[in-house]
């Protein structure tokens, strides 16, 4: 791994008596795919709650660049889980929301924007709605909008999980060839085994609630990456690793 840019030091957090994580630590490298990996209700989304300022933790620290995390700065583009696009806003001024949140004005967006569309797949649908798009194509438009602002690091919050499966392998196909050619900085939390060895350089394995790092699983396969024997063999020792680990049920 290249020196980290994010740390996350013995992070806990509680919600009353329910111990959701428990003194969890993770790093991710500059350029690196990092993936969080676990059962429902081991503490993913609330991960990137705490890095987006939305939650804060009980205990433990969170640094970017060796320096503590800054309730009024935060370096990081989000995408959710669902791509959130505004129905009432064509394509091309969905993509330009989060530049204009930061005090962009619309045209200026507009023309950040508008020379990655065709890099994205969405050329010729600028014009369009969202209901107006595929699946795929309005998860491509979402993460259009997240990369735009031009953040030091992704968060991907189970991004492809409401598409069918075929729609999915091949948006992972694509995010793949898109990291590669852009060197993202990026941390995905993810349930779906395959997904996070497809795209990972490491993947850091949840245990469930309250959520602890059970492993840390390097992924050392070439790209373009293809499902196949490597990928079915690394796949089935994470498989092991969350079925043989007890699960808390409240």
């Amino acid at each position: 791994m290249s020196a980290a840019r994010l740390e996350l030091r013995g992070i806990a957090k509680a919600f009353g008596d329910l111990q959701v994580l428990g003194e969890l630590s993770i790093a991710v490298g500059k350029g690196e795919f990092v993936s969080i990996l676990g059962p429902s209700g081991s503490g993913k989304s609330t991960i990137f709650k705490l890095l987006t300022g939305a939650l804060l933790p009980d205990a433990g620290a969170m640094l970017f660049d060796g320096a503590p995390l800054q309730p009024d700065h935060r370096p990081f583009a989000f995408m959710p889980q669902r791509d959130a696009l505004m129905d009432w806003r064509r394509i091309i001024d969905n993509t330009t929301l989060g530049l204009e949140v930061q005090g962009i004005g619309r045209m200026a967006a507009r023309r950040r924007v508008a020379p990655l569309f065709a890099e994205f797949g969405l050329a010729g649908f600028e014009q369009h709605y969202p209901a107006q798009l595929s699946g795929g194509m309005r998860q491509r438009a979402a993460l259009l909008r997240t990369v735009v602002q031009d953040k030091d690091m992704l968060l991907l919050d189970e991004p492809f999980g409401a598409l069918d499966a075929l729609t999915r392998a091949d948006m992972q196909r694509w995010l793949e060839t898109m990291w590669s050619r852009h060197g993202w900085t990026s941390l995905l939390v993810t349930h779906d085994v395959r997904e996070a060895v497809l795209l990972s350089d490491r993947i850091y394995v949840l245990s469930a609630r309250p959520g602890r790092i059970i492993a840390e699983v390097a992924v050392p396969l070439s790209r373009p990456r293809r499902t196949g024997a490597a990928v079915a063999a690394i796949e089935a020792g994470i498989l092991d690793l969350l079925l043989s680990t007890p699960t808390q049920r409240t």
